[in-house]
């Protein structure tokens, strides 16, 4: 049976925690984790740098990269997140049906498959395409999140599988498109739906049985949400202060929390030292903002939660009230910067709302808030004392309380950046970010809330942004401690790939059209390679018998390529996304495979001699 923890049981739990130490690590994930010739967790460690002390690759000898082997999923929709390295092993996993191999890196061959069974109606509640973001790997499992919101333990080394829990209710519109974390003992994992009235929620799993520990709600009362009214803080006129009782409840009109979104299908982080674990949740619901006034909170926001008890440290809302479905998912990266001058153990996060912001990740202090697209328009700027972004009347999709179409919003709703992770380089301090170069017009709609059929309320349409390069994408060098952009790279389509930087100077991104280009730390371009299909998987490397390796899943979809994945022709399918991507289909076609690049041994051979 579940233990499900309360707000009561959580503060009861903390008592405990505190008098008899936290939880142990899983020393498994921690030792594969510190080697940098493992890739053992989605962004390469627990703060999300996605970033690899391997240096063989340099800006130098990239420019003679070659395919090493490919590896075919069989699965013709979305690639995003990427493969697991651990030892002489990798795990890759697909999108629907969500199989998983485990491949020897000797010879290539499989050690075994694992391919669930799941109601195939899932399909039709996934909001934008059937993407899984990826795998997690600790204590001796390989952990699964499927569509079905099934959680699935295997043995790494077997494929069987351990245990298996279920997550939510596809029947309700819940699904699961994250990839599930873990951080000492727990999984944890979010929740997907929020175009279907879902209420958002995290939920921690004990590691070794499946057991669920705390599950967190980003609406709705206190004791659900796990947030103590007074000591839970918020950012309000220029310092923290508790978010008081009902905090929620009382930025909703009657029971519309209840269907009221936040979900939580992003990436998640963890730092060992506050013990708190960082995410961002998603859009309110419905996308029709007449019907829902209030802030709504706390949708759009960052909340630090206690890793143990779930409780909530603190919260920070970036879009309150939003009015334009700029979810709060993207990954919060957490890096010890300076920031106008001064040390800081920061958390930074690039919004879907254009804004970059940097927090102290230990009290939730507001520190920086800058656009870091110049584009963007729906807001002038972020005032520092209340946090709140101010709002041009011109681009509000709710005008003097009519439902009108506004033309001309940047970024459209797909965001500046939607969830393909950015990477962090300790050495340059720079955080290298894949970004969308997108407008929209966007028309709400009354809508009536059906569990499990679309709850979205409004018609989009998405364009490149005017007057500007033309294309759709940059893949810029951001300045969290200034939020400056250094400099800016652009590209043709949406930058829909995860990035990975390198301690060899080299940047790597993939686009839309399926090419994987590296960059040095000035963003010249060094390389390319047409893959077979567009790329929105996050690219990383491995070091394996002295060599190393650079890999990518190929396979367009998501947002941005759901037209060709779905086969969707209307401009305003896809939420808007058909019409303006409409171009790709000159460029690629559906894919779904694993490429793998690295050095020829030559090169390697003179790169070795020259270090020497």
């Amino acid at each position: 049976m579940s233990f499900k923890v309360t707000l009561k049981t959580a503060l009861c739990i903390a008592g405990v925690i505190m008098a008899t130490g936290h939880a142990q690590a899983d020393p498994m994930l921690d030792k594969a984790a510190a080697d940098p010739a493992n890739w053992a967790m989605q962004a390469g460690n627990i703060q999300n740098h996605r970033y690899s002390e391997l240096k063989q690759i340099t800006s130098d000898n990239v420019k003679d990269l070659q395919v090493a082997w490919t590896f075919s999923t069989g699965v013709l929709r979305g690639h995003e997140g990427g493969p697991l390295v651990i030892g002489d092993t990798m795990y890759v996993h697909s999108p629907f049906p969500n199989k998983v191999f485990a491949i020897n890196l000797e010879d290539h061959s499989m050690i075994w498959k694992y391919e669930p069974k799941q109601d195939p109606s899932v399909i039709a509640v996934m909001c934008c395409d059937t993407v899984n973001r990826g795998l997690a790997y600790g204590d001796g499992k390989i952990i699964l999140g499927q569509a079905d919101t099934t959680l699935v333990a295997l043995d790494a080394k077997t494929g069987e599988e351990v245990w298996k829990i279920v997550n939510g209710n596809p029947k309700i519109g819940e699904t699961n498109t994250n990839a599930p974390h873990i951080f000492k003992d727990k999984v944890i994992t979010g929740i997907s739906g929020g175009e279907f009235g879902v209420r958002g929620h995290l939920t921690a799993y004990d590691l070794k049985t499946g057991k669920e520990v705390w599950k967190g709600y980003s609406v709705g009362p206190d004791d659900e949400m796990l947030f103590d009214p007074e000591k839970t803080m918020t950012w309000t006129d220029g310092k923290m202060a508790p978010v008081g009782k009902d905090s929620s409840l009382k930025t909703w009109e009657g029971d519309q929390w209840k269907i009221g979104g936040g979900t939580t299908w992003g990436w998640f982080s963890y730092d060992p030292e506050t013990n708190l674990v960082y995410y961002g949740s998603a859009n309110p619901s419905t996308w029709n903002p007449k019907q829902r006034p209030g802030d709504n909170k706390w949708t759009m926001s960052i909340i630090a939660r206690d890793l143990d008890t779930g409780v909530a440290k603190w919260v920070y809302q970036m879009t309150p009230h939003d009015e334009w479905d700029y979810d709060g998912v993207n990954e919060m990266i957490l890096a010890d910067i300076k920031v106008k001058g001064q040390d800081r153990k920061a958390l930074v996060h690039l919004d879907r709302n254009g804004f970059g912001y940097t927090l102290d990740r230990v009290t939730g202090e507001l520190l920086v808030a800058e656009k870091f697209d110049p584009t963007v328009n729906w807001a002038t700027h972020v005032d520092m004392k209340t946090g709140r972004p101010q709002v041009d009347p011109k681009y509000s999709t709710l005008q003097n309380g009519e439902d009108v179409n506004t033309k001309g919003i940047c970024p459209a709703a797909l965001g500046t950046k939607d969830q393909q992770p950015a990477a962090f380089s300790p050495k340059t301090g720079l955080f290298y970010v894949p970004t969308n170069h997108v407008c929209m017009d966007y028309e709400p709609y009354q809508v009536e809330y059906i569990a499990g059929q679309p709850y979205v309320g409004a018609t989009l349409s998405m364009y490149p942004t005017p007057g500007s390069h033309g294309g759709m994408g940059n893949f810029i060098a951001w300045d969290a401690g200034t939020g400056k952009i250094v400099w800016s790279k652009p590209e043709k389509f949406s930058v829909w790939s995860g990035a990975l930087a390198t301690a060899g100077d080299v940047n790597f991104y993939g686009t839309l059209e399926g090419f994987i280009k590296a960059v040095d730390n000035d963003g010249k371009e060094l390389w390319k390679f047409k893959t077979p299909s567009g790329v929105i998987g996050n690219v990383t490397t491995w070091e394996r018998k002295g060599k190393q390796y650079i890999g990518v899943l190929s396979g367009i979809g998501g947002w941005a390529g759901i037209g060709l994945a779905a086969a969707l022709e209307k401009s305003t399918d896809g939420l808007g996304a058909v019409g303006g991507y409409k171009e790709l289909a000159r460029y690629t076609e559906l894919g779904g495979v694993l490429m793998v690049f690295a050095l020829p041994d030559s090169v390697i051979k003179k790169t070795t001699v020259a270090a020497k």
